[in-house]
């Protein structure tokens, strides 16, 4: 049996949100003649006395010109700050790229020393939104920044922080993904992590180290290309609240 079978999970958390709604008004105040005055027709009401007599209706007033939004940033798109407190992880920058996970360019970021988060067709969300946020660092080389991450138990906290806002997600289970198994890796790449297919209504985080160790123990002594053995440890959270930071 691989040592990292037979791990349990635990209930998810969901996460709640409030919204606020602020309404404005405005009062009219009409102006009143003085007594004994003769009333004097103005230009605007010989017009539309004119227009109704005729038995056209007065076109309405332009509205003015809507501007729209302005536009946001792509919140896969921005660097991110990944703490770990159980592990002494503190601050580790996290890279997003265009991609896959541990793909050349992701491998490349890694290599220096930081995390790597792929977006786009075969990647994940960005921070704090609903689906899976990818996050893979290495273990042994470049300073093995998620060395302790197998180490993370069910429970646990993980704090991303990106754009003002401070994501604590909790640990809910492990997963183990074989780079020489088309499912396994979708499995990890899917929207909801382990479940191909299956439509995300919650955020979740899965963040991903290398089973060298294991690998190797086990007799497993085979790399790709880009240098990664066989097998992922893959620690998968949900998000529980969210702050300013």
């Amino acid at each position: 049996m691989h040592p990292l079978h037979g791990l349990r999970r635990a209930p998810r958390a969901v996460a709640g949100a409030a919204a606020v709604v602020l309404a404005t008004g405005c009062a009219a105040v009409a102006a009143e003649s003085p007594p004994d005055a003769t009333p004097v027709a103005t230009a605007p009401a010989k017009a539309s006395a004119a227009v109704a007599a005729a038995g056209t209706a007065a076109p309405a007033p332009a509205a003015p010109p809507v501007r729209p939004p302005a536009d946001r940033t792509d919140p896969r798109t921005g660097t991110a700050r990944l703490t770990i407190p159980q592990i002494g992880l503190t601050d580790l920058r996290v890279v997003p790229y265009e991609g896959t996970t541990d793909d050349r360019a992701g491998t490349r970021i890694q290599d220096r020393g930081v995390a790597a988060s792929p977006y786009g067709e075969e990647g994940g969300v960005g921070p704090g939104e609903v689906g899976n946020y990818l996050v893979t660092a290495h273990r042994l080389s470049a300073g093995g920044p998620l060395r302790d991450l197998p180490s993370l138990d069910e429970g646990d906290t993980v704090l991303v922080t990106a754009g003002g806002t401070v994501y604590a997600y909790e640990i809910t289970g492990t997963r183990e993904t074989s780079f020489r198994s088309g499912r396994s890796l979708a499995e990890q790449r899917a929207e909801v992590p382990g479940e191909p297919g299956e439509r995300p209504a919650r955020a979740m985080i899965t963040l991903s180290t290398c089973a060298t160790p294991e690998d190797d123990a086990a007799g497993n002594h085979w790399r790709d290309s880009n240098g990664n053995p066989e097998h992922r440890i893959d620690k998968i959270g949900v998000l529980v609240s969210s702050r300013p930071s």
